[in-house]
This record gives C-alpha cells, structure tokens and sequence, in this order.
C-alpha cells in the first residue's frame, strides 16, 4: 500500500487543480480526509483514557467499616452519690445529691433493656440511703418484673437494709453484695466503714443468713489497701460462703479520690501490684475469690451516674458522656471508654442469675 500511495496521491492532486474553482475547496477538504484515513498508522488513534482498577486498600476498607456497636450487656447504675460511710478510698464520691424522678429511671432502664441488656447493678453511695430504699426496691422489682431481666443485684454498705425489705422485694433480687474490707472492726473504722456502735462484721452476719431465707445470693465486695492488706480473711470467708467474693486492688480516680477537686484523698491507702498479688497468694484457697487490679478494673465497667451518663475512666478520671435520655444508648454509649475484651477476661459474664445458680438455701 506505502509503494502505491505517491502515486495515489498525484493523481488525487492534479483531478482537484483540473476542477473549477467553485469546486476546488470541497474537493480540497475530501482530499484531506483520504489523507488522513491513508496515513494514519493503526493503534495511534487517540481513545478516552481507560481506569485501570486499583488493587482495594484493605487498611483504608476496614477503616471505612463502621463499628458494631456496643452491647450494654452488664450497667452499674450509680443512681445516688449520698452516702452514711465516709470511706478514705471512695470513687464515687458524694458531689451531689440528685436523684433522677422514679419514672425517668424506669424510662431509662428501658431505653438499655431494649440495647441488649441482660444484667443490672444498683449501686452509690448507698443505694439504701434515697427513700429508705423504697426507690431501690421499685426499681429492683421493675427491671425483674417487667423488663424481665437475667439478673438484678446490688452494691451496698449493708449497715441500712431492713429485713422487711427482704419481705416486699427479695424475691426480685438476684443477688445482694456486701462490701466488707476487714473483719477487724478497729480496721473497719479506720478505713471509714465504722458507725457509732453499730459493728460492720455483726451486721455481716445477720444479711448472710436474710439472704439465705430469701433466697437472694450472696456476695462480697472487698478493696484491698493499706490498712488491710495484711489481713488473712480466709476462714472468715469460706464460713460466710459467699457465691462470689470481688477482690479490688484500691484504685485511684482523679477528681473523686485524688487530686485538687476530690473529696477523697485515697493516695495513703494506695498498695503496689506486688503487694495486691501477695494478698492473693495468700488467699488462693478460697475457691470463690475473683481478683481485679487496677488494670482489670479502670475501663471494664460501663458505670451510668446519677444523670444516667456513662462514665470514661480511660484518662484516669471519670469523664461523663450525654445523658441516655437524651441521645440515645447508642449514642452515649460511644463516650463511655468501655473495653470489652477486659470485661469478658476479667469475668464480668458469669452465671449471674439466682435461678441458673442452684443454690442449696
């Protein structure tokens, strides 16, 4: 074709000089299309820029992926700061006296049962200070009753439950925990646990055996400090027999036991790992026993106030998110710094209603 295509071209330039001149532009402009269609080489023809697929950035994927959220499976509900003990180590202390209206607590406790969750804790303060714990026991008996949850516990001194609160709502409570750090009642007063002549251990003893005739489990909550860490509460707990006995290692929370605002100065109670681990060791025999350091212990609680905010513990103080009832649990949820992971190794699922805990009352 390149041999013929001089020749070609003469002959197509000599017929268009032969045409009038009315015909010689139109004629000029179909020789420069043969041209064009002649001597353009095959493969240079200029086409839309094609997009090659790039290889997915999988970081950049899984990072784009929004995250589950968070189930509230276990709450604390720190209802009231209000207070009879004046405990040195105290986390929560007493900064205000609110107490959210009866049926805003119900209205919230519903917004988590209808998150997922499985299990409540009532605690303070003094749970048992707000109403003579009338609010606790409505409370109790509605999130039993009618949420229906798995398991309804609380947290408390002891020193203001009545057996006749056993009698109107025992039988909606899954389990009643006891925070007794001794069973020497002169380290009792030390630490803050004393009040006038009324004894901790004694008052002990007598909630053990209204558990027992109202079928409530029974726990015990021990921080373990400087005052007691030398103790051996061995017999004293395997006579008492609790499901569970909770052993804190005394943690420091700025801004309620430590530093300028706190009204606690915790810092003397404070004991080293070494120290929390030998109190262990000591104690390995008590099949019961369920440590927490400090380490376990700081982010694995979803911890809800009195306003029903969570609470971050994740810089060392306590850092409120927007209340859930006016955002959301889902919402509020994302600001509570909660870890999962340390919360499923720490145990914090376990078998925690009465009636999958086959007790022999």
């Amino acid at each position: 074709m390149w041999v013929l295509t001089p020749a070609a071209f003469a002959g197509k330039l000599l017929s268009v000089f032969s045409l009038p001149l009315s015909s010689l532009w139109r004629s000029l402009v179909l020789l420069f299309c043969w041209l064009r269609a002649t001597f353009w080489v095959p493969g240079t023809k200029k086409t839309k820029k094609q997009l090659v697929p790039r290889e997915p950035d999988k970081t950049k994927e899984e990072e784009e992926d929004p995250p589950l959220p968070t189930t509230p499976t276990s709450v604390n509900y720190h209802f009231t700061r209000q207070c009879n003990y004046k405990c040195g180590f105290c986390f929560h202390t007493a900064k205000t006296s609110f107490v959210l209206p009866l049926e805003e607590a119900k209205r919230g406790l519903l917004l988590l049962k209808e998150a997922g969750m499985e299990k409540i804790n009532f605690s303070g303060g003094e749970p048992f200070i707000h109403d003579r714990g009338e609010y606790l026991g409505k409370l109790v008996k509605f999130c039993k009753a009618e949420l229906q949850l798995p398991s309804v516990s609380i947290v408390s001194n002891g020193s203001l439950i009545r057996e006749k609160w056993f009698q109107n709502y025992g039988e909606y409570l899954d389990i009643l925990a006891i925070s007794c750090d001794s069973f020497d009642e002169q380290v009792n007063v030390l630490i803050g646990r004393g009040q006038g002549k009324k004894n901790h251990v004694e008052n002990l003893q007598k909630l053990r055996t209204w558990c027992r005739n109202y079928r409530v489990a029974f726990k015990i909550n021990s921080v373990i400090n400087r005052f007691n860490v030398e103790e051996d509460m061995t017999e004293q707990i395997k006579a008492l027999n609790p499901v569970r006995w909770k052993v804190f290692q005394c943690l420091l929370i700025e801004g309620e036991n430590s530093g300028e605002d706190a009204l606690r100065e915790a810092e003397r109670f404070v004991i080293s790992d070494e120290e929390f681990e030998r109190f262990l060791e000591r104690h390995k025999e008590v099949s019961c026993l369920v440590p927490e350091s400090n380490q376990k212990m700081k982010d694995s609680y979803l911890i809800l106030d009195e306003y029903m905010r969570f609470l971050n513990c994740r810089n060392g103080r306590k850092d409120p998110s927007k209340s859930i009832l006016d955002v959301g649990v889902e919402e509020a949820i994302k600001f509570s710094g909660f870890d999962e992971k340390m919360f499923l190794k720490r145990g914090g699922k376990y078998v925690w209603s009465k009636a999958d805990l086959k007790l022999d009352w």
